[in-house]
């Protein structure tokens, strides 16, 4: 358990919510969440479902027809079609990053991933025994991951690579041709490959590109997505994995192990969402390249802070270095003095140390709010 780390926004909700307790008012920019409601044909789907009888246990790699509307959703989103037997239903996005720790590596063996990053990566790599190793991502490439920094990474132990794009916290997406070299590099290597693509649909420039194309999740590509952010159903708990047929078998068996299956109801409710209408969505993202554009705008206005646009995702990732404040003591202060609930970028990874971390799904006048109090605060440019 001394191997275990924690996902640091619940834990900056948790000290905001105890001082809202006090009577203090809080803008919220710290935690990873829609501030949209579930679109209601998707609720009314749940319901329909319960009325139904889905109340009982499914087969623990999900329902049939459900892992037959993620085949669909991910050939209109993809442009490839697998198969079924290739899709793991779980109860959440998170557990497909476990299983596959799980399955895929051995203590000792090695596991690239992106520094800044999400947390939970380094902390299941290191709790089932594997090696984690960073790789630091860089503002002058705009938080891409570099492939010639990958190529160095690469040890005879590697046994894993993980990339999320759109990036959480960065908000940075992944080229074509980035995507290709990582994709043919893990292939080369043997390596198995994790794409994170939970905000695929939340982008604001440009074409989401998938690694899963290049070998369509039969040889060593395991693609991740879940329903929290594109359908703003975060507490539905809900995700799923299409990988090679080698891989199910294995994360079917630490289902039937751990959760025996993901809840009946809220499958029905998980294929309305891939295949019902989708104007929410759309609606949901130009929401937020709205505050998106606002935000990035006055954040640069503030005096000290310096603030890329992000391509995707709903976060921004401003560089406070000038300030010659660690970040950890720029977030304390935000909070306790200012009343605003944010993230230090070493929340992320060490290689966060110098930049913020504001999450904008939450309302505009909260976010125009926030840009008043740094300025005030620190002063405009």
């Amino acid at each position: 358990m001394g191997r275990i780390g924690t996902e640091t926004a619940f834990e900056a909700l948790a000290r905001a919510r105890a001082l809202e307790k006090q009577g203090r008012r809080i803008l919220h920019f710290e935690i990873g969440e829609p501030d949209f409601p579930t679109p209601p044909h998707i609720v009314e789907a749940a319901k329909k479902a319960l009325d139904a009888g889905y109340t009982h246990y499914v087969p623990a790699a999900g329902i049939p027809e459900v892992r037959e509307a993620v085949c669909e959703y991910i050939n209109r989103t993809r442009g490839f079609r697998p198969t079924p037997d290739q899709v793991v239903i779980a109860p959440g996005a998170k557990p497909i990053l476990f299983y596959t720790l799980l399955a895929a590596c051995d203590k000792r063996e090695q596991v690239i991933y992106q520094d800044p990053g999400f947390p939970i990566y380094e902390s299941m790599i290191r709790y089932i025994g594997a090696r984690p190793v960073p790789i630091k991502l860089k503002e002058k490439n705009e938080f891409r991951l570099d492939p010639e920094d990958i190529k160095k990474k690469i040890k005879p132990k590697t046994k894993l690579m993980i990339i999320n794009s759109p990036h959480n916290p960065t908000g940075a997406t992944l080229t074509e041709e980035e995507v290709k070299t990582i994709s043919d590099l893990c292939h080369d290597h043997g390596i198995w490959l994790l794409s994170d693509e939970v905000y695929n649909e939340i982008l604001y420039e440009g074409k989401h590109y998938s690694p899963s194309v290049y070998d369509k999740c039969l040889e060593r590509t395991i693609l991740l997505d879940g329903f929290s952010k594109t359908f703003a159903m975060t507490g539905w708990r809900l995700g799923y994995g299409v990988m090679p047929p080698e891989l199910i078998k294995w994360e079917t068996l630490l289902t039937i192990n751990s959760v025996s299956c993901t809840s009946a109801f809220s499958q029905m409710a998980a294929k309305e969402a891939l295949l019902g209408p989708h104007e929410s969505v759309l609606a949901m993202v130009e929401e937020f390249r709205r505050r998106r554009d606002y935000m990035v705008e006055g954040l640069n206005q503030v005096k000290g802070w310096s603030c890329l646009k992000p391509g995707g995702a709903f976060y921004v990732f401003p560089n406070v270095k000038k300030l010659k404040v660690k970040s950890k003591d720029i977030e304390n202060h935000l909070l306790n003095d200012l009343g605003i609930a944010s993230l230090c970028g070493t929340a992320f990874g060490a290689a966060g140390e110098g930049y913020m971390r504001f999450s904008y799904a939450s309302p505009m006048e909260k976010i125009k709010e926030l840009i008043e109090l740094l300025k005030k605060e620190y002063g405009t440019k």
